[in-house]
Parts: C-alpha cells; sequence; structure tokens
C-alpha cells in the first residue's frame, strides 16, 4: 500500500472517530481535535504543499503524538472502545507508512 493511501484512510477513521465521539458523549473536543488533526495530516498528504521529506516527517510526528494521546487514554479509561482501537490503528498506519 502507498503511504499516501495508507495516510487517507487513517484521516478518515481520524474524522468519523471524532464525531462519533461528539454524537455519542457530546464531546466537542473529540470532534476539533479530530478536525485539527486530519487538517494537519491532509495537508502531509496533498503534494506540493511541502517538501516531500517534510511531510513525511510531519505526518509521522503528529501520528506518534496521537499515539501518545490515545495510551494515556487508554491507559485513564482501561476501556477499549475508542482509544485502544485507535491506538492499533494509529501503530498499523506508522508502521504500513514506515515498512
Amino acid at each position: 500500500m502507498q503511504n499516501t493511501t495508507v495516510l487517507w484512510i487513517y484521516i478518515v477513521l481520524i474524522i468519523v472517530g471524532g464525531l462519533i465521539g461528539f454524537l455519542k458523549a457530546n464531546s466537542k473536543v473529540s470532534l476539533y481535535m479530530s478536525c485539527g488533526f486530519a487538517a494537519a495530516l491532509i495537508l502531509c498528504a496533498v503534494p506540493n504543499v511541502f517538501a516531500a521529506g517534510f511531510r513525511a516527517s510531519l505526518a509521522n510526528i503528529l501520528m506518534a503524538a496521537l499515539l501518545v494521546v490515545f495510551a494515556i487514554r487508554l491507559a485513564k479509561t482501561k476501556k477499549f472502545m475508542p482509544a485502544g482501537l485507535m491506538l492499533i490503528a494509529t501503530v498499523a498506519a506508522l508502521a504500513l507508512r514506515n515498512i
């Protein structure tokens, strides 16, 4: 799978997760943060916005930050959904992008 395809799939998952968090728990923070991270990742996915090396590095840094956030939330709540699922999705996306 191409790096960009993996990134677009992850962007969709981030947006859907934020929407679900908003609709189920009325969490505006979840919606805002998911849209913010998705917007930043979209800039990394679109060619010619940044240099290729910078785009790849920035996407990895953003995803690593999300990895930490999801791990902290999973440790706090001890519930697999949604933090555990997004943690696994983030690890998978990072692995697929960097293999």
